[in-house]
């Protein structure tokens, strides 16, 4: 597989591994629970009543099979994931993927900054009784005043400048993107997956627990 379906792959085994230990974290699905209805004691004539508790998970009766599961899944997750950073130190990035990839988050996140900047334009506008300010009236007494506010608004940056910048890190960015896109695809990871991405949980727990009993 290539390191594009290698992540894909990954993020398969993790959320297996969270189903599991859902299914192993809920105490009524790893506990059976007993009632005795103690009538007797109450009534000589009557029988004591015993039920239990409907189990909550389709796995029950299966648990301690569950956990080897989530263990064998842990197991995968440990391979694939060496194969991952062997498979990733191999590759001619300068920071390497994980370091490029951030990287290249910020150059984008930085390049719409200066889109917005060279995307500014000088405006004019007039607010009505926007301003105040105090005079004196004919009895010599000091009362305010509102005024129009004239407000000008000009760019106080080079807009040449930043487009350039804009410009440059937009096909820096553009240009790794690529690179990373080439990465994924060309570098081999060496790993054999044991079930197909596609499978759901159910499916590999039934291929996994025969297997396992076998070998048992």
């Amino acid at each position: 597989m290539n390191l594009k379906e290698a992540f894909r792959f990954q993020n398969k085994i993790q959320s297996l591994m969270t189903e599991a230990d859902g299914i192993l974290s809920r105490e009524q699905n790893i506990t059976k629970v007993q009632n005795t209805y103690l009538r007797k004691k109450v009534m000589a004539e009557a029988e004591d009543e015993t039920t239990i508790d409907a189990p909550n998970t389709e796995y029950s009766g299966r648990i301690t099979e569950m956990a080897m599961f989530l263990l064998h899944l842990l197991d995968e997750r440990e391979k694939l994931s060496s194969a991952i950073h062997k498979a990733k130190a191999g590759l001619d990035l300068p920071a390497g993927l994980d370091g490029e990839v951030s990287l290249n988050s910020k150059r984008q996140e930085i390049a719409g900054t200066l889109r917005r900047m060279a995307a500014l334009r000088s405006s004019e506008v007039v607010i009505p009784n926007g301003g105040t300010g105090y005079r004196f009236n004919n009895e010599g007494n000091q009362v305010s005043y509102r005024c129009d506010v004239k407000r000008v608004t000009t760019i106080d940056f080079d807009r040449n400048k930043i487009r350039k910048l804009c410009a440059d890190l937009s096909k820096k960015s553009d240009e790794m993107s690529a690179a990373l896109d080439m990465a994924l695809i060309n570098t081999v990871v060496e790993y054999e997956q044991p079930f197909d991405v596609n499978d759901t949980f159910a499916d590999i727990f039934e291929t996994f627990a025969p297997a396992e009993a076998t070998e048992a």
